[in-house]
């Protein structure tokens, strides 16, 4: 059965998208924010045999914070590099989607698989003009994003946790625990043997 849907009343307010206005946002200078934009798809988001050590040294000189051994594979994207710090031994899968409009501070030892997003914007749509909201998005030591999962604006994934493959976090994660679903809840504390 086809779902019809009603008129909407004056009284419950719409979306005008003719008013949307995010001129308060400014990721950084012009010519920086063009430049990126013009680089990260010939070395980072693509496909060529690069050496990580070349994607590292790009990112740095864009401003990122990147620690020791870390590996970036093939097609990743990142919004804004001179927001973002990363940990020493982390591991970014191939897709993986840093839209971090918003600082992503990453630890040691964490790992984004395949196809993980990490979202630090969302739009208010509560409000008529459908207003820009950015927030920070922390992965503390040990995190494990799981292959297709979403981290939303604003949460923490403390120490070692697990956000399961194909998983939304719309809440903080507590440390050790295994998070699964849409929205994610915790299913089990991650146990890590010796």
């Amino acid at each position: 059965m086809e779902k019809t849907f009603e008129p909407v009343s004056d009284k419950e307010g719409k979306t005008d998208l003719s008013r949307f206005n995010n001129d308060w946002y400014s990721p950084g200078p012009r010519w920086k924010v063009l430049a990126w934009f013009l680089l990260n798809p010939i070395l980072i988001n693509n496909y060529l045999p690069l050496p990580v050590s070349v994607k590292v040294a790009m990112l740095r000189w864009f401003g990122a914070k990147i620690g020791r051994e870390v590996m970036i594979k093939p097609g990743v994207n990142i919004k804004y590099p001179w927001f973002l710090t990363i940990g020493d031994y982390v591991w970014v899968g191939e897709k993986v989607w840093i839209d971090n409009l918003s600082p992503v501070t990453i630890g040691n030892n964490v790992c984004l698989s395949q196809g993980a997003m990490l979202l630090t914007g969302n739009h208010d749509y509560r409000r008529s003009t459908f207003d820009l909201v950015t927030k920070p998005i922390s992965l503390a030591d040990g995190v494990w994003i799981g292959a297709q999962s979403v981290v939303c604006p604003g949460i923490t994934c403390q120490s070692h946790s697990v956000l399961a493959v194909g998983s939304m976090a719309t809440r903080d994660m507590e440390p050790y625990g295994i998070y699964q679903g849409n929205p994610a809840v915790w299913v089990r504390k991650r146990t890590i043997s010796t």
